[in-house]
């Protein structure tokens, strides 16, 4: 791993240094990793949205009350986990976004440790608890186990506090970085972001009681809209890290020998 400190590299690009030996070693931009998780994750969503618009429009926007024309917008849980074939390209897509999300952890630790050691542990936790909790609601769908997807979903967003609270908290003291100024201004639209996604819990529950309790039609509908958008706002929080992480390279350097490690 290696802090690129040059301002105007072309995030994403694979360079080639030449050793001192002769040899050659890969560097690639650490800016992948939440590139990817953001391609993944959004892919994964939007995929299976559009095929079950396309293939079972009619019994995706159907809930145990209403159904179209009352309801005419999916929920997120009806879209991911319903019907094939949109459920099992959505958890293959999501399968994809694991490796990237992890590294994401990782990384964020390493780069917030020296600065902030207790946070970045409990961030990297955290984080790891949130993407079990994220894989219970996945793979383990409303039509599977209602009350398993339920609580792990309720775990994921609980979790989604501390998370999002400490990576502000402790995203502008990376270790390597192309401009504090750019990290101030990247932290600054992380509080947005999080005030956005909590922002649309309370109406979301709202209109979910509407529905559930109170059987009032299309109210389903309208709690589907700010469902989606806090996969919108989830999303869009983790991918802000293109910032911070354009500043890191990654590399795999060949080990020493028995020689040079005597």
């Amino acid at each position: 791993m290696v802090g690129s400190q040059r301002r105007d590299s072309p995030a994403g690009l694979v360079r080639e240094v030449h050793l001192a030996a002769g040899g050659s070693l890969n560097k690639v931009s650490g800016w992948w990793i939440p590139f990817l998780h953001t391609v993944f994750a959004s892919a994964a969503f939007l995929g299976a949205l559009v095929i079950g618009w396309k293939l079972h429009y009619y019994k995706i926007v159907k809930n145990e009350h209403y159904g179209y024309p009352h309801e005419w917008f999916p929920s997120v849980s009806a879209t991911i986990g319903d019907r094939y074939p949109g459920r099992n390209v959505f958890q293959i897509l999501i399968a994809l976004t694991a490796p990237p999300r992890l590294l994401l952890h990782i990384f964020w630790y390493v780069l917030t440790v020296r600065a902030a050691p207790k946070r970045a542990k409990a961030l990297f936790w955290i984080g790891f608890l949130r993407t079990w909790t994220c894989a219970g609601w996945v793979y383990v769908t409303s039509g599977d186990d209602h009350d398993v997807h339920d609580v792990m979903m309720i775990a994921y967003m609980l979790l989604t506090i501390p998370y999002m609270t400490l990576l502000i908290n402790i995203s502008d003291k990376s270790l390597f970085a192309h401009s504090a100024r750019k990290l101030a201004l990247n932290r600054q639209r992380r509080k947005w972001v999080c005030m956005l996604f909590f922002g649309a819990i309370p109406p979301m529950i709202y209109f979910f009681l509407n529905h559930k309790v109170y059987k009032i039609a299309g109210a389903y509908t309208t709690y589907a809209f700010f469902e989606w958008a806090l996969i919108v706002f989830d999303v869009m929080f983790d991918s802000l890290a293109m910032v911070e992480f354009k500043a890191l390279d990654l590399s795999i350097l060949p080990a020493k020998s028995d020689e040079q490690r005597d």
